[in-house]
């Protein structure tokens, strides 16, 4: 088998050698060149794409060496492709997911270690240049790049400089992502849906649009008279709330609430939808006497702020529009939500979503974002050339008058009718979602797996698992981390089911130690919905973490 692999190789460099030959593009510009170098280097004059330089690279700690390739498709969009050798490949193509607004090359190591040709790109736009959502500032050819443009033709420029390098094109093909790589998964499975065999989707923003005006929702309840609202409390009185002993009150209540309903009491809530914690009456004897705010209690607006952030968005009228985050998402709030002296007023989502509504959302502009986003004293002028437009100045009525229709055409991804993915394709698919998330809200993923039940298998359950697979991971924050078991191998169980037919019953996840970098402190299954995990160990010592193991756990 390694002589006819190494004969494919041999073959291959005669073969491009003799392209160089037919297309003039000369001989190598080191006569000692390798022949792994010069089948690599080559790749830099492929006659049908716009290729900016080709070389071989490693190897590194975390693999072994590999050809780079890095190209460009008009108008902006920048992709690069990690080639393993080509006795390293597993015939298998993967296109490599992005984060937040993007901007920039990710790179997969690991994979490329383990034999894949990854290919990745800035999504259209370069962040350094144009921060965040700016990008998108009166320009629509950069917002469709964003929106679905990028990952398909990266995926089919990947796709020929595969061809190009192997001789022969991948045997199969699969997307991998998180959060905006979540979206765009599913937008491959709707818009594009012969793209790939497999998707993996983890945490997907694809209720974009209405995700990010609910963030904005939020922080104005936060921020608003100078925090009144807000779950942090200002102590020595300098402006600036550093206390969290509300947030952690609230946590404490929650979980004391609905932990122990699994049967397990690990300060995690397996299912946040049963859980029946109500504000007004579970923290109704921890409220300010006289509703004067203080460090360890609880004033009606603050009360009212933590049902809505449980309850989701809703307009002027009561209409609903958002889900909000899932009870025992209180860890991941400081994060993204909470503005207080440890994040410097500046919570996470006021860097995702603090900009998005001047760019993103209406189909014009309505103006540039102020110098700072935390200062909601500031007026933003409007007789500049652009003018500048807050996220304060939002109202939420936008959203139900239809304002943000057209924008949320080209970044949205939520149409459930997946038929020509998952029945004409014959593809399969994998969402995953951590109840603790704070960026995505989770409950909205598994109304949308629901929704392709109901759209694209007409309500049958069993027939939807033939062909793809929800899990909702307990404990989980944004697509890692968590008190709860987070880490496990994303693209495995996707490959396993493609190729051999195994569908994935259950993961099995870990929690470590240390902040994810220690020893395994937690292992268990988590079961592919609608089935839950049941602890089925040792009975009368379901608390002890030594009895946290994926044998003591049973799908149900």
């Amino acid at each position: 088998m390694r002589k006819k692999r190494w004969h494919s190789v041999a073959f291959l460099v005669v073969l491009l050698s003799s392209w160089r030959a037919a297309l003039g593009w000369g001989a190598p510009a080191d006569p000692d060149m390798s022949g792994d170098e010069a089948t690599c280097r080559v790749l830099a004059k492929l006659p049908n794409l716009t290729i900016l330089s080709a070389e071989l690279v490693g190897p590194t700690d975390t693999g072994p060496q590999y050809c780079y390739l890095r190209g460009i498709i008009s108008p902006a969009i920048h992709f690069h492709v990690q080639l393993p050798l080509p006795r390293n490949w597993n015939g298998r193509f993967l296109k490599w997911g992005d984060g937040g607004k993007d901007g920039d090359l990710d790179f997969a190591d690991h994979r490329v270690a383990q034999g894949y040709a990854v290919a990745n790109s800035n999504m259209g736009h370069d962040n350094g240049a144009e921060p965040g959502a700016s990008f998108a500032h009166n320009n629509r050819q950069a917002e469709i790049d964003f929106g679905y443009r990028a990952v398909h033709l990266t995926a089919n420029a990947a796709k020929t400089v595969i061809k190009a390098y192997y001789g022969r094109d991948p045997q199969y093909s699969y997307f991998e992502g998180c959060s905006a790589g979540g979206r765009e998964g599913l937008m491959e499975a709707q818009r594009f849906p012969y793209d790939f065999d497999g998707i993996v989707a983890g945490a997907p923003v694809n209720f974009y649009t209405a995700r990010s005006v609910t963030s904005v929702w939020f922080l104005q309840k936060l921020y608003s008279d100078n925090f009144a609202g807000n779950l942090a409390f200002d102590r020595d009185g300098d402006g600036v709330p550093e206390s969290l002993t509300k947030l952690n009150m609230l946590r404490e209540a929650v979980l004391a609430k609905c932990d122990a309903r699994d049967g397990i009491v690990d300060g995690v809530i397996d299912d946040p939808v049963v859980c029946d914690f109500k504000p007004e009456v579970d923290l109704a004897g921890k409220t300010c006497r006289g509703d004067v705010n203080a460090d360890d209690c609880f004033t009606e607006l603050q009360l009212k702020t933590i049902k809505d952030i449980y309850r989701g968005s809703y307009d002027s009228k009561g209409n609903p529009i958002f889900k909000g985050y899932a009870l025992g998402s209180e860890f991941s709030w400081t994060q993204n939500i909470i503005p207080y002296a440890g994040n410097k007023l500046y919570p996470a989502l006021t860097g995702l979503s603090g900009d998005h509504l001047n760019y993103l959302f209406y189909e014009k502009d309505p103006g540039v974002v102020p110098p700072d986003r935390t200062d909601l004293a500031h007026v933003p002028d409007k007789k500049t050339n652009p003018p500048e437009w807050a996220w304060w100045e939002f109202n939420i009525d936008d959203f139900t008058a239809g304002k943000g229709k057209f924008m949320a055409s080209i970044i949205d991804a939520t149409d459930p009718n997946l038929t020509r993915f998952l029945i004409r394709k014959g593809g399969k698919l994998i969402l995953y979602h951590g109840w603790g998330d704070t960026q995505p809200h989770p409950e909205p993923t598994l109304d949308y797996y629901k929704d392709v039940v109901k759209t694209t298998f007409h309500g049958d359950v069993n027939a939807a698992r033939e062909r793809s697979r929800l899990f909702m991971i307990p404990g989980m924050g944004h697509c890692r981390g968590g008190p709860g078991p987070n880490d496990w191998d994303k693209l495995a169980p996707l490959v396993e089911w493609v190729e051999k037919g195994k569908a994935p019953n259950y993961v099995v996840a870990v929690h470590r130690a240390e902040d994810g970098k220690g020893k395994v402190d937690n292992e268990r299954k988590v079961c592919a919905y609608p089935q839950k995990t049941v602890y089925t160990g040792p009975g009368g010592d379901q608390n002890n973490p030594a009895n946290w193991l994926e044998k003591n756990f049973t799908c149900k």
